[in-house]
């Protein structure tokens, strides 16, 4: 592509007969003029790729900022709010569900998430989990082989390596690094989102609700992975989307967020747009996975503590990225 047609990308291709429309993939939300500039950033990036990498590459960056969905801020208790003793996980119903709202049993037992008041300001987060898809296009164009490829011949295992599953990951880093590629592309502050994202996300705008599903209830093969944890990972869209459109919050895989994992950091934690310790060791996962028992562990509140490194990419560690934008994009 030379310097005429860069320039061209750059005003969104009005001024070029040569350049059509058909040059650049339509998007939901970004003007024809911002997918031209996303295109030249690309090939300024990457002039040595082949043109239909680039594209590949080019529909990616804009497929992630259209498919991101904002989130309005607002205050909520964070932690663990209490959920009926005696409860079915598959019945829908209102906290403090019939019962007296001192009467309500802790959620999780690790006693690292006591309630304590969030003031968010709005925010973009990913519909759905980063797809092993895009992830293996990132790790070609950064000259890195496929993850897993000694399993991807064998037969039996190749419905883990659907595109439309979640990118499993090994390292803390290589979330964050994808997350940045695709924000260094497109010309937006996307970062993995913070636990305080995280968890107001799923709780639908930090409602009181104990499962991050459609209605937040848990009922195995409608709403949630079926059971028996035969089913190691799953398209990221298997199942229907939370009220605020995002899919699979909990279950197929857990997602690392941004903030460094302190148990105590909750009692401490600032009211405004808190972005977790300053230091530490591990980094804190949220949701859960397909193989773990759900009405345990694929609640809204659950807190995990995991190293940098966890020695190999698992199908059952994933992410999703965040736009740090207060606007709609």
């Amino acid at each position: 592509m030379n310097t005429i047609r860069t320039l061209a990308l750059l005003i969104g291709c009005a001024a070029a007969a040569a350049c059509s429309s058909a040059n650049l993939p339509e998007s939901q939300r970004l003007s024809p003029e911002r997918v031209g500039e996303i295109a030249a950033r690309i090939e300024a990036q990457y002039p040595n790729l082949a043109k239909d990498k680039r594209d590949e590459v080019l529909r990616v960056v804009v497929r992630s900022l259209d498919e991101m969905i904002f989130i309005e801020g607002g205050t909520f208790e964070m932690g663990d709010f209490g959920w009926k003793c005696d409860f079915n996980p598959a019945e829908v119903c209102t906290w403090p569900c019939g019962v007296p709202e001192d009467s309500v049993c802790n959620i999780t037992m690790m006693g690292d998430a006591p309630l304590h008041a969030v003031e968010l300001s709005s925010y973009h987060l990913a519909a759905k989990k980063t797809t092993l898809g895009d992830f293996d296009l990132y790790r070609a164009v950064k000259g890195l082989p496929p993850v897993r490829s000694e399993l991807r011949d064998r037969e039996r295992l190749k419905y883990l390596f659907d595109p439309m599953n979640p990118a499993p990951i090994r390292e803390w880093q290589e979330a964050k690094d994808y997350c940045q590629w695709v924000g260094k592309l497109s010309g937006y502050p996307v970062d993995l989102p913070t636990e305080a994202e995280w968890e107001y996300a799923a709780r639908s705008g930090g409602q009181k609700v104990l499962y991050p599903t459609d209605d937040g209830s848990l009922k195995l093969g409608v709403n949630y992975a079926k059971g028996g944890g035969k089913i190691l990972t799953e398209r990221v869209d298997a199942y229907p989307p939370n009220p605020l459109g995002l899919y699979a919050m909990s279950g197929i895989a857990t997602e690392v967020v941004n903030d460094w994992y302190s148990k105590d950091y909750f009692q401490r934690s600032p009211t405004k747009d808190p972005q977790g310790p300053e230091a530490g060791e591990t980094k804190v996962a949220r949701g859960t996975n397909s193989i773990e028992t759900p009405w345990l562990s694929a609640n809204t509140v659950i807190r995990r503590s995991r190293p940098l490194d966890i020695g190999k990419h698992l199908f059952t560690e994933s992410f999703r990225c965040a736009v740090r934008s207060s606007e709609p994009l």
